[in-house]
């Protein structure tokens, strides 16, 4: 390629304005598209290639949601700095995976489809469109031909293929690892069935596996399923009419996106058995390069603890429990806790469950009266039972039943607020403590959760605060079990709960005694006697709880199953997938009040009936199936995009192995003994809920061999936030940010009134929003990437000021001006060799800004570059190797100027691949010499030569043998040595 962008017709200077970079930027962008430039070649496949018999590097960006407001100038923020990774990853001469795709099923367009009647499909493939261009005129090094969006059919089949592959395994604890990191890995169900006929896996309930009927075996085998149907306590939101994971609720109990009341429902929903993975999730974040903030989040999602499952014998359960149909049941007559502390059940003076534990009756009832009907609590009160325990009630059935229903209307955050007054309510039970055989009242209390251990705790309120609190409003006892070690029995619990270490006081049986034991001496004694005995044995649980996985929406990926006339599920064939969305006309579930808690989830999708009832051959014979009108979450195609990128167009497999192992496999000389991405770069705002999903669908994936790498994501570095000026009025409502005037003398008014200003981060929120558009026009793409990686430290945020970014597109203009006359548009570099000074600056930068780019100091590569370019600017003439190290530097960060330099400096390719540049000659990287006076008595006795790095004592010891020094001296001692280095050292004689 030999021809030049021409100037944009009537510019007659060629100077650098945002109309020329425009017609720079775009016919560069062309003819990176035309020539693929960026395309990364495969080992095997459609996209094969002899570039992968280079070393690779695979470079990742958080996948988008193509949102309809398209993109403002915080978003780029992450995909400009993988794109200077990426391209001066490319000019080390490795071969670069990096493109885009789009997450695109979501409840923005769902909601747009329910008010317009327009097809989702329609305005998320506008949205993606949009997108695509705005990017593409940022210059992103992408390569277009693996790009994609989770709506696109091929994709769709292959997310319902991996779920398939869930649906079809169990966790076998006793599985060794691929990677050799212990037990526990998922294995097909076909292994389970030869289990539970051989007995190796016992069948739950005691039964005979010979003896179970096929839908019973059946149930059996779904119940062990990685992923599973389940009636359990969800997160319902009638404003959004559909369920939310628990990562999908704030901390206050409102949904993630739309800040509606989320409240709690026992619904029939699939599940995935995430907690299976819990230790590997938690374990295996040693094996990840990740900021150590991230992997903090995840442990302490997942929430990691050991202690003991404790049953405990119940009395005064009323013999049946009536329901409305006359039909009766026999509760269980005991009651299940989990403690993390064992070892204080001596001091155990109450218990409480969850309102919606099975002990009462287990779902929440539809009305109070219902509800009392069903409960096993008896119906009156036992003898003995305090007045503060009744909480005003005539019976416990009525006490249980109207705190149930209370209950029942609060969010989780509520529940779990460790700052409001515990409350509960006596459920005329007791429970019998197993080592001291004391009857302690069991209670019903909302902070008690279901989803958490048993739904059941044991209270020893002498050492937990909580407990106290608790015990202190109902009057229970205190029966302290830990004391200090050298004072066990010198403490004051009436005003406060003993929390602190110390050893195991009054704690002893005919059996047992943990008297003088330490913490964890006195667990391990507690745990194996509770075994031995046959009361209870050590557990671990979790804070995290498996993912609820099907969201009441029609816009999203359908589940590949189907169900039978007797209610069992099944899986369809590889051969009839993609299941797709039938085309409806109404999108919308039914209307809720967004703060009625009692109202029920209806997806959209049952309203397509011909979808819905279907008649399939399974194998066995024609017959009428039921499909599943709840459909996956977003999060489902966003668990696994990386692998796609791989091989987007492999119609066979999900990916090829050879194309897995190059691109993703592990590197154990690199020290990656987990493999993944090379580098993942995206907001910290995803540490828990994609990371850990995309986690755990690789590692099913991992055991079950379709992949190589046990992690997705090796390395991951979050960028920082752009923050913009935002401005509110006087009832603190948002205003556009663009529409207010004055300065911060005069004060800031909107339409005339006064606003007050903040920073805050860009978004439509806030209504600050300034878009790459806007950019573009008046600057040019790469004057924007240069002022936005040039704003400070990757990973902090940064404040937003459109009037700064001149100070970018000045850097450009000298660097422009150093190569083209403006005038003629001639290139005016000269051949002649560069002089010592520039040649060892340019030296300088070259290893600084190499540095700089392979540590993601991007800001401070480019600080470097200018004072390179200034010291150009400064010269007569520019000499060609000098700017042309500069701009084959300035490439990765403004890769369009850079072009069109390196092309009118003679050169016929694109500088994509051309090596970056290295220091051949290493004296110029010695350091310069300086002069360094050396006084006696105040006047100048000698001069030395050194090097700027000198330390103080060289610095002296050189001068003190200075000639000059020592004729100075005549012999006298020296009383006083001053030293600057390195310019200057005063002698000070006896």
């Amino acid at each position: 390629m030999t021809d030049n962008v021409q100037a944009p017709e009537n510019a007659t200077p060629f100077r650098y304005t945002a109309k020329l970079a425009d017609t720079i930027e775009s016919a560069w962008q062309d003819r990176w598209e035309e020539r693929g430039t960026f395309n990364a070649d495969n080992p095997v496949g459609a996209l094969a290639g002899p570039a992968a018999s280079k070393e690779k590097f695979f470079l990742l960006d958080m996948f988008p949601y193509p949102s309809g407001k398209g993109l403002h100038v915080g978003h780029p923020l992450g995909y400009i700095a993988t794109d200077v990774v990426a391209r001066f990853t490319r000019m080390t001469g490795k071969n670069v995976l990096y493109t885009m795709g789009y997450d695109a099923f979501g409840l923005p367009a769902e909601q747009y489809a329910v008010q317009t009647g327009q097809h989702p499909r329609i305005s998320t493939e506008a949205n993606i469109a949009n997108m695509r261009r705005q990017l593409r005129r940022l210059g992103l090094s992408h390569d277009p031909r693996r790009s994609l969006a989770t709506i696109d059919v091929d994709y769709v089949r292959w997310t319902q293929w991996i779920f398939l592959q869930i649906f079809n395994s169990w966790f076998d604890p006793t599985a060794p690892r691929r990677d050799g990191r212990g037990l526990g890995a998922a294995r097909p169900v076909s292994e389970l069935e030869a289990k539970l006929a051989s007995g190796e896996v016992e069948v739950p309930g005691g039964r005979s596996w010979e003896d179970l009927t096929a839908g019973e075996r059946a149930d059996v085998v779904d119940s062990f399923r990685l992923a599973y149907v389940s009636s359990a306590p969800v997160n319902w939101c009638p404003g959004l009419g559909t369920v939310l994971a628990n990562e999908e609720v704030t901390s206050e109990g409102r949904s993630e996106r739309g800040n509606y009341p989320v409240f709690k429902r026992n619904l029939r929903q699939w599940m995935m058995r995430i907690t299976a993975y819990g230790d590997r999730l938690a374990e295996d974040l040693d094996t990840v390069d990740w900021p150590e903030k991230v992997k903090s989040m995840q442990r302490n999602w997942i929430g990691r603890s050991e202690g003991a499952n404790v049953t405990f014998a119940v009395e005064g359960l009323a013999e049946t429990a009536g329901s409305a149909d006359g039909a009766t049941q026999q509760p269980a007559a005991e009651l299940t806790v989990y403690t993390t502390r064992p070892d204080t059940l001596f001091g155990a003076t109450f218990m409480v469950v969850a309102p919606e534990h099975p002990l009462l009756g287990g779902l929440l009832g539809a009305s109070q009266a219902e509800d009392a009907a069903a409960l096993t609590v008896p119906v009156s009160w036992p003898e003995g039972t305090r007045e503060a325990w009744k909480a005003g009630h005539a019976t416990p059935r009525e006490a249980v039943a109207a705190y149930r229903a209370y209950a029942a209307a609060a969010t989780e955050a509520e529940r779990t607020d460790e700052g409001r007054t515990k409350t509960g309510v006596f459920t005329g039970l007791w429970g019998v403590n197993p080592v001291n055989g004391k009857r302690v009242p069991v209670f019903v209390a909302d902070y008690v959760l279901m989803g958490y251990g048993t739904g059941a705790i044991m209270a020893v309120p002498a050492h937990d605060d909580r407990d106290y609190a608790f015990a202190h409003v109902y009057d229970l006892d205190l029966v302290q079990t830990i004391g200090p070690a050298d004072d066990p029995h010198g403490i004051d619990l009436s005003e406060v709960a003993y929390t602190g270490d110390g050893v195991a006081v009054d704690s002893a049986n005919e059996e047992i005694s943990l008297d003088g034991k330490s913490k964890d001496e006195a667990k391990a004694a507690m745990i194996a006697w509770l075994e031995d005995k046959g009361y209870g044995r050590g557990a671990v649980t979790y804070r995290l709880r498996d993912w609820l996985f099907s969201r009441q929406r029609y816009w999203g990926e359908p589940f590949p199953v189907v169900w039978d006339e007797d209610g069992h599920v099944h899986a369809l064939p590889e051969s009839m997938l993609p299941v797709e969305l039938p085309e409806v006309t109404d999108y919308s579930p039914r209307s809720y009040d967004p703060d009625d808690a009692t109202s029920s989830p209806e997806p959209p999708l049952g309203k397509a009936e011909e979808w819905v009832n279907v008649t399939l051959d399974l194998g066995e014979g024609p017959k009428t199936y039921r499909r599943e009108t709840n459909t996956m979450p977003q999060w489902a195609g966003s668990c696994w995009y990386e692998m796609r990128y791989i091989d987007p167009t492999d119609d066979a497999e999900l990916v090829a192995p050879a194309n897995e192992a190059y691109w993703m496999g592990p590197r154990p000389q690199t020290g990656n003994t987990s493999g993944g991405t090379d580098l993942y770069v995206g907001g910290v705002e995803h540490a828990v809920l994609h990371l850990l999903y995309s986690r755990f669908w690789h590692k099913v994936l991992f055991d079950l061999g379709v992949v190589s790498s046990s992690e997705p994501y090796h390395k991951l570095f979050n960028q920082g936030y752009v923050q913009a000026y935002a401005y509110t009025d006087s009832r603190g409502q948002y205003v556009p940010a663009d529409e207010v005037e004055g300065d911060e003398t005069a004060g800031f008014t909107w339409k005339g009134e006064p606003v007050t200003r903040e920073y805050g981060k860009m978004g439509k929120s806030l209504k600050n929003i300034v878009t790459p558009d806007d950019m573009y026009e008046a600057y040019g793409a790469d004057t924007f990437r240069v002022y936005e990686m040039s704003m400070g430290p990757l990973d902090q945020d940064r404040p937003w000021d459109t009037r700064a970014v001149a100070g970018a597109q000045r850097f450009l203009q000298r660097l422009w001006r150093n190569v083209v006359d403006e005038s003629t548009g001639e290139t005016t570099v000269v051949d002649a060799p560069a002089d010592e000074a520039t040649r060892r600056l340019v030296a300088k930068t070259i290893v600084g800004v190499r540095e700089d780019y392979e540590a993601m100091r991007l800001n401070t590569a480019i600080a470097k570059l200018i004072v390179l370019n200034n010291h150009l600017t400064g010269l007569q003439s520019v000499p060609r190797e000098a700017v042309e190290a500069l701009a084959l530097m300035t490439a990765p960060v403004a890769p369009h100027i850079a072009e069109e330099i390196w092309n009118r400096l003679g050169h016929t390719e694109s500088l994509a691949h051309e090596a970056f540049p290295v220091v051949e000659d290493e004296s110029l990287l010695a350091a310069e010499k300086v002069t360094c006076v050396v006084q006696v008595k105040g006047k100048v006795r000698d001069r030395l030569e050194v090097d700027p790095g000198i330390s103080e004592a060289e610095l002296e010891k050189l001068a003190l043998a200075a000639p000059g020094v020592v004729r100075a001296l005549e012999g006298k001692g020296v009383r006083k040595v001053i030293v600057r280095a390195p310019k200057l050292v005063s002698v000070v004689p006896e």
